[in-house]
């Protein structure tokens, strides 16, 4: 019988009795009071953390994170350039500093074109009224051979203060590229004290490079004219095999002179010879050659295509308007030709002083490019800009890496100051 059915004497069933469960098992409510709010925790990282400065400040509260770009201080982003942003700089130099710029390059014409004038024009005029007092046929044509050998004599004048014109503007854009990129405008003269400080290298390689091109296209020449002294058969086959030495030595210049084409960036700004520097521009265009190739190409196409649009319909116009005024050509329209030739003139120096300088602004900046690809020059010119901000003692963010062998004071100050 189980205890549910038993019963107390009397036949009253006794209701089951059920102990309370915790005292049965020891349990004392007293000593586990209940839960009270507990502090929010506190974090073991502070609200701001420290950020190096390098990488800007903290974001805000509630802000998105996201990529945020290189900085920008002046003329082009510190990082590696696409290949718009290479063609767009050199322009984009003569918007950002155009006096200094342009003027540069509008004197360097002007000096090539005055040298010029003042050396042919007075010997022309010699030449022209010997011959007209000449007394037979045979003095004057004595006269003119020996014109012929004047006039290649005094164009040397003119030419060598090309090349020196040339050689200054290099520099002049080189400098001006260089601090533009760290947020630097400097003055006309600044800009010229700065190149005139590595003048004499840039001098010597711009006459090995001239020297050069002036040795070759005479080896070509004499070819020929001992060939036609030789007989019309040896003139032909010369003329055949000076096209097919010119189209090889036209394709092995392009190869020289695309590996060689940051030369003169190297002598300005890391301030080495000019040994080191060539050796320096076929490291950095090692694995970019044809980028540097299609960027020199692309932007000299669109400078002659620029220059033959502004001058060439000037140009046709004035003949056109000759022609209508004097059929004949008894005179009548001389002063329209006069005008045209002037008006033509202007121009053909305006395009050239802003061909001259988008062209070496453009070496300058794809030198700046290949360095901060091979070289991470981006960090250096961010570092630079930090620490002068923050009144820090700085160097010059382009000296030559230690590799290269610099001048002592290559490293103690920019090229600029």
């Amino acid at each position: 019988m189980s205890d549910r059915d038993w019963q107390a004497p009397g036949g009253a069933p006794v209701p089951p009795q059920v102990p309370d469960a915790p005292a049965a098992a020891g349990f004392d409510p007293a000593a586990f009071p209940p839960p009270t709010a507990a502090a929010p925790p506190t974090s073991a990282v502070p609200p701001t953390a420290a950020v190096p400065p390098s990488y800007g400040p903290p974001p805000a509260a509630g802000a998105p994170l996201g990529w945020t770009p290189p900085p920008k201080p002046g003329l082009l982003p510190l990082h590696p350039l696409g290949f718009g942003t290479l063609l767009w700089a050199p322009f984009a130099v003569l918007r950002r500093n155009p006096a200094a710029t342009f003027g540069t390059g509008l004197v360097v014409q002007l000096v090539s074109a005055i040298a010029t004038i003042a050396v042919i024009a007075p010997f022309m005029f010699f030449v022209v009224t010997r011959v007209e007092s000449a007394s037979s046929s045979a003095d004057a044509d004595a006269l003119m051979s020996g014109a012929v050998g004047g006039f290649l004599l005094l164009m040397l004048v003119p030419m060598l203060l090309s090349l020196v014109a040339s050689a200054f503007l290099q520099g002049v854009m080189v400098v001006d590229v260089a601090s533009g990129t760290l947020g630097d405008r400097l003055r006309f003269g600044a800009l010229w004290k700065a190149a005139a400080k590595r003048i004499w290298p840039l001098l010597g390689w711009t006459a090995m490079v001239a020297g050069a091109i002036a040795v070759v296209f005479g080896v070509l020449v004499l070819a020929i004219v001992l060939a036609a002294l030789v007989g019309p058969a040896a003139l032909v086959v010369a003329v055949l095999v000076g096209l097919f030495a010119g189209l090889g030595l036209l394709v092995l210049g392009a190869w020289l002179g695309t590996k060689l084409s940051i030369v003169p960036s190297i002598i300005v700004l890391e301030g080495v010879g000019i040994r080191t520097a060539m050796r320096r521009s076929w490291q950095l265009t090692t694995g970019y050659f044809w980028r540097t190739l299609g960027t020199l190409l692309l932007v000299g196409i669109i400078l002659s295509m620029a220059s033959q649009i502004v001058v060439q319909p000037v140009s046709l116009i004035g003949t056109i308007l000759a022609a209508i005024i004097d059929p004949t050509g008894t005179g009548a329209a001389i002063a329209i030709t006069v005008v045209t030739m002037v008006v033509t003139l202007v121009l053909s120096l305006l395009i050239g002083a802003i061909t001259a300088v988008v062209q070496a602004a453009l070496v300058a900046v794809i030198y700046i490019d290949l360095r901060m690809r091979t070289e991470a020059l981006d960090l250096e010119l961010v570092r630079h800009i930090e620490q002068r901000g923050a009144g820090v003692p700085v160097t010059d963010p382009y000296r030559a890496p230690a590799a290269a062998t610099a001048r002592p004071d290559a490293a103690s100050a920019p090229a600029w100051q």
